[in-house]
């Protein structure tokens, strides 16, 4: 018990919390580009830059910041839960030992797994607010008006039911895979180098975040393009298909993109996506190992569990 609760895991917590508001903060107008091109179908543009400067001359020049404090506010939640947890258990898995690949994974699987359930209700809310007063070419998308995050939470609860707060949650549990395929790969390549050299440059740490991630992103992104659509929640879809983001739901959605898209509706804004969570990931993890780094440095301790 004293290993899950210990100054180290909230070290760990508090820097990927950090690293992960910083690195999303610099980027977030791409993540803006990914989420219009996932959502709106029908909007022709497919470039990211093509998209974003749509949405300024439409909506103005700060219309790529719309929804950031919630967005933040989600993330730092959401990364102080998966980094907590994530080294709270490979402490109490590893004990001092070395780490393997598949460790990593389980470890990184089950952090998700917590992560989801205590933070989609966040996201619903983020995803929404973030998409609220958009110009969408999509007739079929129903217009919200919520003045905050807490009048949000109030409305969905009133008019759609507490559980639509977890809208999404079916795909987001497929997609726990996302961060723990990121974070054996971040683990596996760190091992890796840390066989041949004694310490880590930022570029190293910098290049193998944006691989892991890279990696990760394009495996699982179908799923991602599903929970956005599941939490956006505005689309005039069949009531009795909406609870939680059923496999119904999700199958169901899948093949309505295949069917009017191609499979490479399946990948539509994939390239916003990679631009945003790879360059987010890569200075995400550099912020992180950085102030782990620091912390332990001060405070004389040693970095936790085994790499």
């Amino acid at each position: 018990m004293a290993s899950v609760l210990s100054y180290e895991s909230l070290v760990h917590a508090v820097a990927g919390a950090v690293g992960s508001v910083t690195a999303m903060t610099v980027f977030f107008p791409l993540d803006t580009a990914r989420l219009r091109l996932q959502v709106d179908e029908k909007r022709k543009s497919k470039t990211t830059h093509m998209v974003l400067l749509e949405i300024i001359k439409e909506e103005g020049l700060l219309a790529p910041y719309r929804g950031w404090f919630p967005v933040i506010s989600s993330l730092c939640c959401s990364n102080f839960v998966y980094f907590y947890t994530f080294n709270s258990l490979k402490t109490v898995w590893v004990k001092g030992q070395h780490s393997t690949t598949g460790k990593d994974l389980v470890v990184g699987f089950v952090a998700g797994v917590v992560n989801v359930l205590l933070t989609t209700p966040l996201w619903v809310v983020n995803t929404r607010l973030k998409l609220q007063g958009a110009k969408f070419r999509n007739e079929d998308i129903v217009p919200t008006n919520y003045k905050g995050i807490i009048d949000a939470f109030q409305q969905i609860i009133r008019d759609e039911g507490i559980l639509s707060l977890w809208n999404g949650t079916f795909p987001s549990l497929l997609l726990v895979f996302n961060p723990a395929i990121q974070f054996m790969f971040y683990e596996g390549l760190k091992r890796q180098l840390l066989k041949k050299r004694m310490k880590l440059s930022s570029l190293d740490v910098f290049i193998i975040g944006a691989v892991a991630k890279a990696i990760a992103t394009t495996v699982t992104y179908p799923m991602q393009t599903v929970q956005s659509i599941l939490r956006f929640g505005r689309h005039r879809l069949n009531p009795e298909n909406r609870t939680l983001g059923s496999l119904r739901n999700v199958l169901y959605l899948l093949h309505q993109r295949v069917r009017r898209f191609g499979i490479i509706g399946l990948y539509k804004g994939l390239e916003a996506k990679l631009l945003q969570t790879v360059l987010t990931a890569a200075l995400m993890f550099l912020v992180y190992e950085k102030l782990v780094a620091a912390t332990f440095t001060v405070m004389g301790l040693k970095s936790g569990p085994k790499h």
